[in-house]
């Protein structure tokens, strides 16, 4: 197991395929989920400040199974966690909570003062990641963006 910077042939074409692929199998979100991603991707690729902004991938036996992103906030003292995903192959090792660590190491380094992230309430694994790190819920509402009945949640941490 191992957790390195992202950044080697594929990796980023890799995020936005797990994501769409393990999120359509698992909760039946579709296009404007993967679309999601590619932007937040795309975005990350084109213009990402490698002093205050970072992304990982988890790789098992020489896989990609994992990743995560630590990009600025909306304000210069906030970070934003984005895209933690673990597909099947890198689950119960503890990579996960492993990601998060590192993510929040990075933003603690480049001298952020508090960590944001927005989820969805089906992703519990994640949800209990967060909350075993003090991340606390600030809002949380119904949207139908990837599909019906969901409720949108963002989480901060204190990182002083």
């Amino acid at each position: 197991m191992e957790i390195r910077r992202l950044g080697q042939p594929g990796d980023l074409g890799w995020v936005v395929q797990a994501h769409g692929e393990i999120y359509a199998a698992e909760y039946g979100w579709g296009s404007a989920f993967e679309a999601l991603v590619a932007r937040v991707v795309a975005d990350y690729a084109a213009d990402h400040d490698p002093a205050c902004e970072a992304a990982w991938i988890a790789e098992v036996d020489g896989e990609r199974v994992g990743c995560v992103f630590c990009v600025r906030g909306p304000d210069e003292g906030t970070a934003k966690l984005r895209l933690l995903l673990l597909a099947p192959g890198g689950r119960g090792q503890g990579l996960g909570g492993r990601l998060v660590d590192t993510c929040l190491e990075f933003a603690r380094s480049a001298g952020y003062k508090r960590m944001v992230l927005w989820t969805n309430d089906p992703l519990v694994a994640a949800r209990h990641i967060y909350l075993t790190r003090g991340f606390k819920l600030t809002t949380s509402e119904p949207h139908t963006l990837f599909g019906e009945g969901l409720l949108s949640q963002t989480y901060e941490l204190d990182l002083t």
